[in-house]
């Protein structure tokens, strides 16, 4: 099947060839791909959810062409299915997917961070017609559920298969053909190699995170200074300790062999930062911030990817009446979308700051300009 220039499947399908694809829980990354796949060519997209309050809101907004809380009827003649639960729900998920009588050729695939375990218990199961193929989408949101679904979710990103040696190749590629309509960047790898990178990369920074800022809150139990101090930068690098804690209870013990690994190299690290200051080597601590600036210099600014990327500015303002509002009508005139507003306490020398938030690069930067011109003092 060839494909347009935009990377967008060609084939226009007939009246008779309607592709079917069902979504087991529409939350965020849920939704925001059956927003990709809606309304598209040949396409029909199901919702499914336990709670009838849940298929309503799917209905209302508009994100799917039906939905239902029966999961037979969802699973019903379905080309693909997307279990977009949980971690610690797919195995369940899973079990009685598979004890549906599946269209032959169903390909079943989930959206879940860990992949080794899935991938291993799909192949105990010994799906009967049906083709079960690990994914992953590498974005996110600092919002959450269908309320803040977006077709524009996966553009640019990462989305990573994990298919088997046992994978048939056609369904491999009718899978990265749908996944086309998401515009994200699709890559193929082993479920073990893919959890070890994904550890590293997000799992391993959450517990950093929750530890430092667990460290920090029992310091402040005889301190409160240490709270009213730790803003700005300290509760920036710390904002993915705010993550939900459910979900990643589930995503650490699924991953669990991996973050050993991991803290052990981790704990190497401050061992040694521990020994360049019992030595006071000053030029070896240095070396290790030039290290690391040498390698983050590299690192890909515009890709989304895991951790949500931060854009924001600070804009010093006077104290004067409206000036706020001000700042909020001159973004919205210029149609730069505003994702969030702080106003942060009275600094030293600095009547008042500002702290915006934006959730796209593109929008940062021209609201950067547009209030450089309009004369406000900006920063990061």
């Amino acid at each position: 099947m060839g494909a347009e220039a935009n990377g967008f499947p060609s084939r226009q399908a007939t009246p008779h060839e309607t592709t079917r694809i069902a979504i087991f829980g529409v939350g965020l990354i849920g939704g925001s791909l059956a927003l990709c796949w809606k309304g598209k060519p040949g396409i029909r997209v199901v919702g499914h959810s336990v709670r009838q309050s849940s298929v309503d809101k799917y209905l209302s907004l508009g994100v799917v062409d039906e939905a239902t809380t029966s999961l037979e009827e969802a699973a019903s003649d379905a080309d693909l299915i997307v279990l977009c639960v949980p971690v610690g729900m797919l195995d369940e998920y899973l079990d009685r997917v598979a004890a549906l009588p599946l269209k032959p050729g169903c390909i079943i695939t989930d959206v879940g961070s860990t992949k080794a375990s899935v991938v291993r218990y799909a192949e105990r199961l010994k799906l009967q017609g049906a083709t079960f193929i690990g994914g992953h989408p590498m974005a996110g949101s600092e919002r959450s559920g269908v309320e803040a679904a977006t077709p524009d979710l996966f553009e640019n990103a990462y989305y990573v298969l994990t298919p088997t040696g046992d994978t048939p190749n056609a369904a491999l590629a009718k899978l990265e053909e749908l996944l086309r309509w998401t515009r994200a960047n699709v890559v193929k790898t082993n479920a073990t190699l893919h959890d070890d990178i994904v550890g590293a990369i997000s799992h391993l920074p959450h517990v950093i995170a929750v530890a430092l800022v667990n460290q920090i809150a029992r310091y402040n139990e005889t301190n409160g200074l240490y709270r009213s101090l730790a803003a700005g930068g300290f509760r920036d690098i710390t904002r993915i300790a705010s993550s939900d804690p459910g979900i990643w209870r589930d995503i650490l013990l699924n991953n669990r062999e991996v973050l050993l690994k991991l803290l052990g190299d981790w704990r190497e690290e401050i061992e040694g930062f521990e020994r360049l200051l019992s030595a006071e080597d000053g030029e070896g601590i240095a070396d290790r911030f030039r290290q690391a600036g040498e390698f983050r210099s590299h690192l890909p600014e515009r890709r989304k990817g895991m951790i949500t990327s931060l854009h924001e500015c600070y804009v010093d303002v006077p104290d004067q009446p409206g000036i706020v509002g001000r700042i909020a009508t001159e973004l919205g005139q210029a149609r730069i979308n505003l994702s969030n507003l702080h106003i942060i306490e009275s600094r030293e020398d600095v009547p008042g700051v500002l702290r915006l938030s934006f959730r796209h690069a593109e929008d940062l930067e021209r609201a950067v300009a547009l209030l450089q011109s309009l004369h406000y003092s900006v920063y990061f």
